[in-house]
């Protein structure tokens, strides 16, 4: 008897299925986005074998796996290491004006850098190695959108 699977006509139906989840930020994540809620804080943390300073902060050094020390306060300035600005509107992203983009920031104080918006600026006016500096939102709840964006540091040369 022929077996259906090796019988049977494979059909294939495209679509899209929206899973929603939700984890724990730990320990290290949660404190981080506490100090980005209530304090307008950025925190990293320093391996104490390595010395290197993550941001965002880590529990374990990636490169030698000690523990790292908690918690070094970064400064909410930084250098622009590299960036793309976007040539589309983004839907969620409609209450900022003007040009926008997502840049490579290296906050003063940490040796690694994160990606986050670029907004309040120029057509050339950005550049790689630039100050660019917070803006925190005026309602914040704990999540890495707590700032909004970075923009440039006026009047820096």
């Amino acid at each position: 008897m022929d077996d259906w699977r090796h019988s049977q006509e494979l059909l294939v139906m495209d679509g899209r299925i929206k899973v929603p989840y939700s984890w724990s930020a730990g320990e290290v994540g949660t404190s981080y986005l506490e100090s980005l809620r209530d304090n307008q804080q950025f925190l990293g943390t320093r391996c104490p074998e390595c010395g290197i300073v993550y941001h965002v902060p880590r529990m374990h050094c990636p490169d030698c796996f000690t523990e790292c020390e908690r918690y070094v306060e970064l400064d909410s300035v930084g250098e622009l290491v590299t960036y793309t600005v976007a040539r589309r509107p983004h839907p969620q992203l409609a209450p900022l004006e003007g040009l926008f983009g997502y840049g490579i920031i290296k906050l003063d104080g940490a040796d690694t850098g994160f990606l986050h918006l670029l907004a309040e600026f120029e057509e050339g006016e950005l550049e790689t190695g630039a100050p660019v500096e917070a803006v925190f939102a005026e309602e914040r709840d704990g999540s890495v959108l707590d700032v909004r964006y970075f923009r440039p540091v006026k009047g820096v040369a």
